[in-house]
């Protein structure tokens, strides 16, 4: 990834449980406010998504997307734009750190580019925000058991 835009929050959970909610995709209109559907296209021989649809409504950016994800061991996973209405090009991942039995830090990383033109100052400020929100909505789904 070029330049990109990276945010760690602390989860009070063990990292496969993390992650199983990273990897459930069919309830990221539940917690991520600007999925609206998600669909898996492809899964991989261990039913890890390989190729999901997303509709996104981010307030002035809608669209619908279609990312392909890669799977590092246990604690990693991240994914490429294949095909998007708004975007050039997405890049991104989660990655876990077991801090403890039942604490993980979650780092994700994001880089965006959008077909109209957009000042890097500004796609960057956009880049948190959405990293910020997900980081909340991830920490809130996981620790309440959900």
């Amino acid at each position: 990834m070029a330049e990109f835009t990276s945010s760690s929050i602390t989860i009070e959970a063990a990292a496969a449980d993390v992650m199983g909610v990273i990897a459930d995709f069919a309830h990221y209109p539940d917690w991520t406010g600007e999925v609206k559907e998600a669909e898996v296209l492809r899964a991989d021989g261990q039913g890890r998504a390989e190729q999901v649809r997303l509709v996104m409504d981010a307030g002035a950016i809608k669209d619908d997307q279609t990312l392909a994800y890669t799977w590092t061991g246990a604690n990693e996973v991240s994914w490429t734009l294949v095909k998007s209405q708004m975007l050039r090009s997405l890049d991104g991942s989660y990655i876990l750190k077991p801090v403890g039995d039942s604490v993980t830090e979650v780092t994700y990383q994001l880089t965006v580019d959008v077909k109209i033109p957009m000042l890097g100052m500004i796609k960057r400020k956009a880049e948190k925000v959405i990293i910020d929100r997900a980081l909340a909505g991830l920490k809130k789904r996981v620790e309440s058991g959900k």
